[in-house]
């Protein structure tokens, strides 16, 4: 099969960065919203702790989302770098309109919705690895529920363990407590997250024949993913982060510590089993089953509802956008 020329691969590749970026950009709300909602550090000072965590993730995790996002979600064999240009294309335009309205989106979801609706276009439903897509579409709903439940489980031990502690001492405590979680919840983001853009650009440079006979996800890719990520964190999405930290409910620094701890354990899980999930389903989950614990009010379920119909269309979307891409492009090459 003939490849591209190389400047096109680096053009992908550079394409595949500005996703990463983009997912940093919109994530960073997901890192450090309770921090900046509590009060517990200003804006500025969250975003770098964040992104400093998200940086030295590569030193923790392993690289078994990537190789799943790699070769877990569409077969390899049918892969060129038309489709991979086409699924970030579809991933990247779904993402800024979802930035720009201040909508937490699952960039993930972006990403397996652009790769899909490119395979689709190209070779059809058996271009498809179901067992991968299948895990991806059950954690949609498994890592949000699952957030939510340790959330309400961590307060609820919480308020039994320091039921008789003053409320001022309590809230000095988890003043400091939740730089520790925030640190946490930023580690499984950049473990988790900036490897499907590692898994994309793999799949890439393997399709296009740079990384020999057998896939792998190099050093070099694994730092700069990481990197780029980091660095999309340290902007930040101010939008998103309003919406966040302070739309679906008020938080005191002892429930942005169990939101945080409740989603950074839930990340912590699928990187460690390789599964690629939502970190804003997973916080958003958490931020929801902490605010529960006081009542299901306390929550402003409307804003929730909201976010939820993004999750829900960002699939679809990100594959009818990618799709589109995909047409373009073969019209323009004809």
């Amino acid at each position: 099969m003939e490849h591209a020329p190389l400047i096109v691969i680096l053009f992908i590749v550079f394409v595949a960065l500005l996703f990463d970026f983009l997912n940093g950009v919109n994530d960073a709300a997901n890192s450090i919203a309770t921090v900046v909602s509590t009060r517990v550090l200003p804006p500025r000072f969250a975003v770098l702790w964040a992104a400093f965590f998200n940086f030295i993730a590569f030193l923790f995790f392993g690289v078994r989302v990537a190789n799943m996002i790699g070769k877990g979600i569409v077969d390899t064999t049918v892969v060129n770098e038309q489709m991979v240009f086409a699924g970030l294309a579809g991933a990247v335009a779904w993402t800024h309109v979802c930035n720009t309205y201040g909508l937490p989106i699952s960039v993930s979801h972006s990403l397996i919705g652009g790769l899909l609706g490119a395979a689709l276009v190209k070779a059809g439903p058996g271009a498809l690895v179901m067992n991968g897509i299948t895990k991806v579409v059950l954690f949609i709903f498994l890592s949000p529920l699952i957030g939510m439940c340790l959330g309400f489980i961590c307060m609820i031990i919480v308020f039994w363990v320091f039921r008789k502690t003053k409320l001022k001492k309590l809230d000095r405590l988890f003043r400091r407590l939740q730089l520790v979680s925030a640190a946490m919840f930023s580690l499984g983001h950049g473990g988790n997250d900036a490897q499907k853009t590692m898994g994309i650009i793999a799949v890439l440079l393997f399709s296009a024949g740079y990384l020999g006979d057998t896939f792998h996800v190099p050093l070099w890719i694994v730092l700069t993913c990481h990197f780029v990520i980091a660095l999309g964190t340290l902007i930040g999405g101010w939008r998103v982060i309003k919406t966040m930290g302070m739309k679906i409910t008020k938080l005191q620094p002892v429930g942005g510590f169990c939101a945080e701890t409740a989603g950074a354990l839930t990340l912590f899980g699928a990187t460690w089993a390789g599964i690629p999930v939502s970190t804003t389903h997973t916080i958003t989950g958490s931020i929801m089953g902490v605010g529960s614990t006081r009542g299901l009010a306390s929550v402003r379920w409307t804003v929730a509802r909201r976010i939820v119909c993004a999750w829900i269309l960002t699939i679809p979307c990100a594959a009818l956008a990618s799709a589109g891409f995909y047409l373009i492009i073969d019209l323009i090459r004809m």
